[in-house]
């Protein structure tokens, strides 16, 4: 498999991932199941917060890095993102043009 160039998009990292599940026999995996591996990325990368901001974490606990668990977290996203052929860009786009028209807590229009 060919390494993602350091310029990558999101569009080429969702490409990478599909690659990447197919590869490693990952890509049978249900929306489901993948949801709940998100979830439990999204735990791994609270512990390396915690970790990161000497909090503190269950004395044998293995914790990794920040970085590592954000980009654990980027390809569980990619991946439901992919079974449900959603491409990223065009939804993150769309949904701070949403964000765009709201007020906010603050009371401040979005810019």
């Amino acid at each position: 498999m060919r390494p993602l160039a350091p310029d990558f998009d999101l569009n080429d990292l969702q490409h990478y991932v599909a690659t990447m599940e197919q590869e490693r026999g990952f890509s049978g995996r249900t929306v489901t199941e993948q949801a709940l591996l998100l979830g439990e990325e999204v735990g791994e990368l609270f512990k390396a917060v915690r970790k990161h901001q000497n909090l503190g974490t269950a004395a044998g606990s293995v914790v990794g890095t920040v970085d590592e668990e954000l980009a654990d977290v980027m390809i569980f996203v990619c991946a439901i993102a992919n079974r449900l052929g959603i491409r990223l860009n065009e939804a993150i786009t769309r949904k701070e043009a949403l964000n765009e028209t709201r007020v906010w807590a603050s009371g401040v229009p979005a810019s």
